[in-house]
């Protein structure tokens, strides 16, 4: 895959194609191909700064796990998200593990790559402000589900969000490739609970289930469901 390519894929999304002309130019430049295989960790919490990634193909899954071993998932993401930008702002070492939940290709600009540019081009730190300013209000809104909304609105949210790319792409995906677990795991619910709400919009027409993946059938429905 060559940078046009990349560029055409990576045009799908909101952040890139807003960015101006010389700085989606810039980034592709200075952008290495990287691919993982299936469980691989691109980094893990603790790690240094390593630069900010584009993921042209499969999925990541972005997580954390405490000292006693259980496992908060923040995000699953896929084409054409990009992430890995907070470390630009602080230095600090990376706060969660990034996953690939199976075959997955992804672009790098790494960490020197990316602050040389933006010292050459200081207003080109707005647009990267603007990236993790997006982030930071969706994890606002989670906070607020967390504390106001039943566990069948906060799902339904969470698989619009997923569908819908985090606000990424025009077009919602039909198929989420997404493991009850990992639903759990984002929701801090159990399997089991999880299992009941997704039956639950099954028999409502609004999703159908397969091993692993679930399909949106009725869009409208599902954003009825998450009360948006």
């Amino acid at each position: 895959m060559n940078p046009e390519n990349w560029h055409r894929q990576l045009v799908t999304g909101h952040w890139f194609s807003h960015l101006p002309d010389d700085f989606q130019r810039s980034l592709l430049a200075a952008a290495r191909l990287r691919t993982l295989a299936a469980g691989q960790l691109l980094f893990k919490r603790g790690d240094p700064p390593c630069g900010l990634y584009a993921v042209l193909d499969g999925a990541v899954r972005i997580s954390a796990v405490n000292a006693q071993g259980k496992e908060a998932v923040l995000s699953l993401v896929e084409t054409p998200y990009w992430f890995g930008e907070i470390c630009l702002f602080d230095g600090l070492p990376r706060t969660h593990d990034a996953l690939a939940m199976g075959p997955c290709t992804l672009l790098q600009v790494p960490q020197a790559a990316m602050l040389a540019l933006l010292e050459r081009q200081p207003a080109y730190w707005r647009e990267v402000a603007l990236l993790m300013s997006h982030k930071l209000r969706l994890s606002l809104i989670n906070i607020e589900q967390m504390s106001l909304m039943p566990a069948s609105a906060r799902l339904a949210h969470r698989l619009l969000m997923i569908a819908e790319g985090y606000g990424e792409i025009e077009q919602a995906r039909r198929v989420l490739q997404l493991p009850q677990e990992d639903l759990a795991a984002m929701l801090g619910l159990s399997r089991q609970t999880i299992n009941s709400l997704l039956k639950s919009l099954e028999q409502q027409g609004i999703i159908g289930l397969s091993y692993g993946a679930i399909e949106v059938l009725d869009l409208p429905g599902l954003r009825r469901a998450a009360g948006a």
